[in-house]
């Protein structure tokens, strides 16, 4: 499973933000740079919107503080030095959901994966050269059954295994963000970090939100193209993708997305997954648990599950691209 977080980015057609109050409002835009990606919230605010930055700030560094891998004081860079930290909300929600969904794809997402997704080299300058002895080695310490949380503490039965967070902790953000605008009487906002989207009410002219699903690129530079547009009314969405971070050796293509069953960069004909959910945790994970399941296997499982709504790109025998979409996702919007 991935998860250093290279998502295919959500591309944000309309960036109308909300109202706090029914006072006059003006536009506010606040971009910045956390968890290793960029994040972009836009609403509007009828008084001075400094307090609502500060607000904001100190959700972004609290979760910076629980969830960065690059952040050597982190409480998850303390857990994975095997050090005892006494875990905060923001971790236990996350470590919680993670276990979740890991149970419910059958292991298809792990948080377990840090040590393989470091060794493999993505969002790292130096990648080991991996055998299969190597990657077999590193095998034995992946496993969402053998990390649990007792008394507040983490614990593992192998030290050796490595937590990563990163392909759910921004969609946990985004949610969180959303919290906060909402116990602040802001009804009607988008959110976006790293590519993921939550988006809340509507935009000033009463129209419904609208948000663009990226066409696969041909290589990691490419510009962004629309492959398509769906509305959306109080949902979250988030795209995974294979197409524009990977490595090239030895003439192989080495997707970003780890299996955390074989160890090995997943290697199928699905390009991107956009997942529609209530929240963004939950889109988040699930569009990477269907990127390392593939198609069919994703098919599948959505017909167990009928709340997921699911928008699939893949490539078929002849190199060409096709969609596969449920039922009900352009349908999110009413």
């Amino acid at each position: 499973m991935q998860q250093i977080k290279f998502k295919t980015f959500v591309i944000i057609i309309y960036l109308f933000v909300f109202s706090c109050a029914p006072k006059e409002k003006k536009l506010v835009s606040y971009q910045g740079f956390t968890q290793g990606t960029t994040y972009s919230i836009k609403f509007y605010a009828s008084s001075d919107s400094t307090s609502i930055k500060q607000g904001i700030d100190s959700i972004l560094s609290a979760i910076n503080h629980t969830a960065s891998l690059y952040d050597t004081n982190s409480i998850i860079s303390k857990i994975n030095n095997n050090k005892t930290v006494d875990l905060n909300d923001d971790f236990i929600k996350i470590f919680n959901k993670s276990q979740e969904i890991s149970k419910a794809t059958d292991g298809c997402f792990d948080i377990t994966v840090g040590e393989l997704v470091k060794a493999w080299g993505f969002g790292f300058k130096n990648k080991t050269d991996l055998t299969q002895s190597k990657v077999d080695s590193l095998l034995k310490y992946v496993g969402y059954n053998n990390i649990y949380i007792e008394n507040h503490i983490v614990v593992k039965k192998h030290p050796e295994t490595k937590i990563d967070f990163n392909a759910i902790a921004q969609g946990y953000t985004v949610d969180i963000v959303a919290e906060y605008f909402l116990k602040n009487k802001c009804t009607d906002f988008i959110i976006e970090i790293g590519g993921e989207v939550r988006v809340n009410g509507k935009k000033q002219n009463n129209e419904k939100w609208v948000v663009g699903i990226e066409k696969p690129a041909i290589s990691e530079i490419a510009d962004q193209i629309i492959q398509e547009k769906v509305s959306l009314n109080n949902k979250s969405i988030s795209t995974s993708g294979n197409y524009r971070k990977f490595f090239i050796k030895d003439g192989i293509k080495y997707s970003h997305t780890i299996d955390p069953k074989t160890g090995y960069p997943v290697h199928h004909s699905l390009l991107s997954v956009s997942i529609i959910a209530d929240d963004c945790t939950t889109a988040d994970a699930y569009a990477t648990a269907f990127m390392v399941m593939g198609i069919d296997k994703a098919k599948e499982f959505l017909k167990q599950h009928p709340t997921i709504e699911a928008y699939f790109i893949y490539s078929d025998s002849i190199c060409k691209n096709q969609v596969y979409f449920t039922n009900k996702f352009f349908k999110q919007g009413e």
